[in-house]
């Protein structure tokens, strides 16, 4: 189908574009929570949770924004969305809200500081794999009868969504690694320079397994990405994988410290912009197309009124916060 510039499209574009921001600004802070039982001394783990102190709340403000959106602008598409996942996604707020907890009371709370550290290790954890697997239900596709959810209680739950899951934790992983290599300095930079080849290898390979099981799970997909002439302008998208992945490797390898980073943030871009291929332009995978999901257009210029308002307005406290905090974090220093 052509691509076709219409109010809907464009919101949908609004909503993937907050979802993306969502996936590679919170993706790091969930990744130093996963990663949060293997760096080593208390002191690293306060080092690391200092570099993310400044700005892992405000990272949350697109999840909103994008969930909010979702309700607002695409009602259909999130009355059929919710049923089909009502597990995973109570899952991940309650794990969001766990890990921030945790968060705040580990420093106020010294006494029982093990049980936080557990907590924000879980928290994190939690709802990363929720994520993974609220991402490969998506993809799979939900059962739609009469513009309404007609699947079961676990359809959610598969090999596939598992796999992604499991391809997410590993995501963030990398991201919450390369972002304390950024970061940090001493030892703990070192200790995150070994996991980053762990989470680095292992990333690339479950998403290269996601990304070969995706097209073979309709044949939808098998023609959008392999079909001629469309075969000619996805190839580039595993290609500049490629280069993300040299230019990782020869950041480690050479000391520049935000390449790895850099490069794991075009691995998760490109991955995103692969879904966006895939998908396009069905909200609820060959149930409900964007057009069929949208609300009425005269919600959707109000709404889109507001948009462009607020959007300008989280972006730029967004880039004002990382600007303040650029640098790297000493031991010893903190923002709380």
């Amino acid at each position: 189908m052509p691509f076709d510039l219409e109010l809907s499209t464009i919101w949908a574009g609004l909503i993937a574009f907050a979802v993306l921001a969502y996936v590679i600004l919170d993706g790091f802070d969930l990744g130093t929570g996963i990663l949060f039982p293997f760096l080593g001394r208390e002191k690293h783990r306060v080092q690391a949770m200092n570099t993310i102190a400044p700005v892992w709340d405000g990272n949350e403000t697109w999840l909103v924004l994008g969930g909010g959106g979702l309700f607002a602008v695409f009602p259909l598409a999130y009355a059929v969305i919710m049923p089909a996942l009502y597990p995973p996604v109570i899952a991940m707020l309650l794990a969001l809200i766990f890990r921030g907890v945790a968060f705040e009371f580990r420093h106020r709370n010294p006494d029982h500081e093990k049980f936080w550290d557990i907590s924000f290790f879980f928290g994190s954890l939690v709802a990363t794999l929720s994520q993974g697997l609220i991402l490969g239900a998506l993809v799979q596709g939900i059962e739609v009868e009469n513009r309404a959810y007609a699947g079961g209680y676990f359809d959610w739950l598969t090999p596939f969504s598992i796999l992604t899951a499991v391809a997410l934790t590993s995501g963030y992983a990398l991201l919450g690694a390369t972002w304390l290599v950024m970061k940090t300095t001493g030892d703990l930079r070192e200790r995150a320079r070994r996991l980053s080849w762990i989470a680095g290898g292992s990333t690339l390979v479950l998403v290269g397994a996601v990304s070969l099981a995706t097209p073979f799970l309709d044949p939808a997909y098998l023609d959008r990405w392999f079909a001629r002439p469309n075969v000619f302008f996805t190839i580039w998208v595993p290609l500049a994988i490629g280069a993300a992945s040299v230019l990782f490797v020869q950041g480690l390898v050479r000391g520049r410290d935000a390449w790895p980073f850099l490069s794991a943030l075009g691995v998760f871009v490109l991955s995103f912009i692969g879904l966006g291929i895939s998908l396009y332009p069905y909200m609820v995978p060959h149930a409900l197309t964007i057009a069929e999901a949208a609300a009425p257009d005269e919600s959707l210029w109000f709404l889109l009124a507001g948009a462009l308002v607020l959007l300008p307005m989280i972006l730029g406290y967004t880039a004002y916060a990382y600007w303040v905090f650029r640098g790297k974090t000493e031991e010893g220093e903190g923002y709380h």
